[in-house]
């Protein structure tokens, strides 16, 4: 038509009218940086633990060579900070309607559910010797908690040695409750034996046991403990801060 030959389209001539198919290239892997080493070693350390985490595990989880890690982290040192990082990270910040003890409160209880979830954490966070940027930033909001709350700098100061290492949402034990051993013997070899060695602490533990009569075999409410004691210190820091409490001079 108008004088216009419209050829027909060409055809492939072993794809009956069809374009061959070509293989498929491989998804590009992804690439390797510091985010994902230090992910990729937060998920190892939650299935394994800290110790059986080396260089060469996290390598073969990641599908490198152990020798393209130290591209992105100088150290097992700076890995595990940089771990620390990342978990601390995860921690909700509390709303900001409700009055200071709320939010102070509110905010140590969301780290302990943060560290609940990766209980290698803690051990790790008392091994280090430098606080990171991460650290400050959660130091500084709580300070600001307690500053907003009309807290004197000065308490505020004193407040944050109070909350101690319960501020990250665990307590340091020193000398850590050992467990009772399952064999009823032995229990009762226990329960016999410190009777007659320590009769006071005998006493305490009976007082909190879950059950009639298994005052040494019976186990802490760990989250009502750490509740209790952070709940002490801060309906202390409260009675100081309507008192007007300033800290002798000189005090550190």
């Amino acid at each position: 038509m108008y004088g216009v030959h419209v050829s027909s389209p060409r055809r492939s001539p072993d794809s009956g009218g069809t374009r061959a198919s070509r293989p498929r290239r491989p998804a590009p892997r992804e690439r390797l940086s510091r985010d994902r080493v230090l992910r990729e070693a937060v998920a190892a350390a939650d299935e394994l633990g800290t110790d059986a985490l080396t260089m060469r595990v996290l390598a073969e989880r990641l599908g490198v060579v152990p020798m393209a890690l130290y591209k992105h982290v100088a150290d097992r040192e700076d890995l595990l900070d940089g771990m620390v990082d990342v978990v601390l990270a995860e921690i909700e910040p509390p709303p900001s309607a409700r009055g200071w003890r709320s939010r102070v409160r509110g905010r140590i209880l969301a780290s302990r559910q943060v560290l609940l979830r990766h209980p290698w954490v803690p051990r790790v966070i008392e091994t280090r010797t430098s606080a990171s940027a991460v650290v400050l930033a959660y130091m500084d909001a709580l300070a600001g908690d307690f500053l907003s709350g009309g807290l004197s700098p000065d308490l505020a100061h004193h407040a944050l040695h109070a909350v101690g290492s319960r501020m990250w949402g665990f307590t340091q034990e020193v000398f850590p409750t050992p467990q009772p051993p399952d064999d009823p013997a032995m229990l009762e070899a226990m329960v016999r034996e410190f009777s007659a060695r320590y009769p006071h602490i005998l006493v305490i533990a009976g007082a909190g046991a879950h059950e009639p009569d298994s005052a040494v075999g019976s186990t802490c409410d760990d989250q009502f403990e750490f509740e209790f004691a952070l709940d002490v210190i801060l309906d202390g820091i409260e009675r100081l801060h309507r008192r007007g409490w300033a800290s002798p001079r000189g005090a550190g």
